[in-house]
């Protein structure tokens, strides 16, 4: 919200379901309460798991096939689990598939300069803003 203002109506992805990478385990997992709270917020949620992803519903969310499609038209996205997939997406490509290109890095797993390189508004959970 304090990037985007209201989330009502805005296309959120989240990257990666499961509690931790390596696994399906969706037991605890923080994508649970977090996609439950921006759908609460009036947001559109969809989502990409490379391992999760047939093995879960989450009411509400398109869980994708591919991280690229879980982007497609995404106001943000959020790294929540951190898949070795994710440090080698096209992330280029990943913005261009994006409306706006903000990316919020739960697990501080990506580096900030190139995302910015690649024209990304980038926040690091638990690291300064630039």
């Amino acid at each position: 919200e304090a990037r985007l203002g209201s989330l009502r109506g805005k296309k959120i992805a989240l990257l990666g379901l499961a509690f931790k990478p390596g696994t399906d385990d969706m037991r605890e997992a923080p994508s649970l309460v977090l996609a439950s709270r921006l759908q609460a917020e009036g947001a559109e949620v969809t989502a990409w798991d490379p391992v999760a992803d047939g093995k879960v519903h989450l009411d509400g969310v398109e869980v994708t096939p591919t991280a690229l499609g879980a982007l497609d038209g995404a106001d943000a996205a959020v790294l929540v689990t951190e898949w070795p997939e994710l440090r080698e997406l096209d992330w280029e490509e990943a913005g261009r598939r994006m409306s706006n290109r903000l990316l919020v890095d739960g697990r501080n797993m990506l580096d900030p300069e190139t995302m910015r390189r690649h024209g990304f508004e980038y926040e690091g959970i638990g690291r300064a803003s630039a």
